[in-house]
């Protein structure tokens, strides 16, 4: 029956889909984006919060008298990546597209937040967190920061990503850890400039970048239990200009992946020791710089057990798969389940042949218009059994 009545906003879903794709906007800047959720949500009867981490917004509606409260979170921002998908909603904004999905992530939200406020078939408080900035610049933390939690209070909390690769509209849950940790580091290697002729009169820092490079690998080969996952990635290491001159430094960055705390917290230790001490061994200094990270997102136990039973009594056992591989990418959704324990951080399949298949982050990605009535009515399903 919901989705019968969420497949009437079908079209409509669409067209608010593509008006975002079109005009994606990076973290703290979704100004667009966030008026045009708000408008919606005013529309629909809405009591809507405006200005949490820039441009957050959360719309809250409460029905009834029941006293639990329950938030739903998606997120907004696109990524700094030119488009080349060939739609016809493609990105006006040369050098930016929402590249992960995050455009339908927020209307599968509005659509549940049309069909919650005409139907109203719950009874509690509903809180649905409109996010910012997700990418790298960690949105969900500062609204965490700014009282997210104190003024808008959940006793449940989710939030759900698209997977492509996996059957269109299937809903994949995992308890415990699900998504990794990652943190980055920049790291300056400085050595003494000279002739590339004279290499012994200097100290090359590209030798000791390079044996940085190897030797990081050991914290995960020696340091790490090998039943653990953890990945040290040196992605950038940037150092002179010239064939012929041994430069001064070497800047090299660092991404940090784990699925455990403890992990995470060996590998934030170990990482500035070694560096500097292989540094010094060449007689070079290191200036080990921890830019940023987002901890290890963990989903509790019965809340996920809740909401995949949702799914199943939803779409069946088929399209419901508990026990899903947890994943190496990052999440701040972390930031409100550490704040906010429980809850559950779920995937959608965004499409496991032909259309929907392209992975997220890449130029030729799209998020399939086939999950909206699927997330849509996901979110309302849950929303009415949690909010009986």
């Amino acid at each position: 029956m919901i989705e019968q009545k969420v497949r009437e906003y079908e079209t409509l879903l669409q067209e608010i889909r593509h008006q975002i794709h079109e005009n994606p906007e990076l973290g703290l800047e979704e100004i667009k984006t966030s008026n045009l959720v708000a408008e919606k949500l005013t529309e629909w009867g809405y009591e809507v919060h405006r200005g949490m981490a820039t441009t957050g917004v959360i719309g809250t509606l409460k029905v009834g008298d029941g006293k639990k409260t329950l938030g739903i979170r998606a997120d907004m921002d696109a990524l700094p990546i030119h488009e080349a998908s060939g739609k016809s909603w493609s990105s006006k904004i040369p050098g930016r597209m929402h590249a992960c999905g995050h455009d339908g992530h927020t209307t599968m939200l509005l659509g549940a937040a049309k069909y919650l406020a005409e139907t109203r078939r719950f009874n509690g408080t509903l809180h649905l967190i409109f996010q910012p900035a997700e990418e790298m610049i960690n949105g969900g933390e500062i609204m965490v920061k700014e009282g997210l939690f104190e003024q808008f209070p959940c006793d449940a909390l989710f939030a759900m990503h698209n997977m492509p690769g996996f059957p269109t509209g299937q809903f994949l849950f995992q308890p415990g850890a699900f998504m990794a940790s990652m943190d980055q580091y920049q790291i300056v290697i400085k050595g003494c400039g000279g002739h590339g002729a004279m290499p012994h009169k200097a100290i090359d820092p590209v030798v000791v970048a390079s044996y940085v490079t190897t030797a990081l690998q050991t914290i995960v080969s020696r340091n790490v239990d090998p039943l653990e996952a953890a990945v040290i990635t040196v992605g950038s290491i940037i150092a002179g200009e010239a064939a012929n001159v041994i430069p001064d430094t070497a800047v090299m960055k660092l991404s940090v992946r784990s699925l455990s705390r403890p992990t995470r917290e060996l590998l934030l230790k170990r990482i500035p020791e070694l560096v500097k001490a292989q540094a010094e061994s060449f007689g070079a200094m290191a200036d080990v710089k921890h830019l940023n990270g987002t901890p290890v997102l963990v989903n509790q136990e019965e809340m996920t057990q809740f909401a995949w039973q949702v799914a199943k009594q939803q779409f069946g056992e088929e399209r419901a798969i508990y026990g899903a591989k947890p994943l190496m990418g990052s999440e701040d959704f972390a930031f409100m389940l550490d704040a906010n324990p429980n809850g559950c951080y779920l995937m959608v399949g965004n499409g496991d042949k032909d259309e929907g298949t392209c992975m997220v982050h890449n130029p030729g990605y799209d998020f399939n218009d086939k999950c909206l009535v699927p997330g849509s009515t996901y979110w309302c399903a849950l929303t009415e059994a949690y909010l009986k």
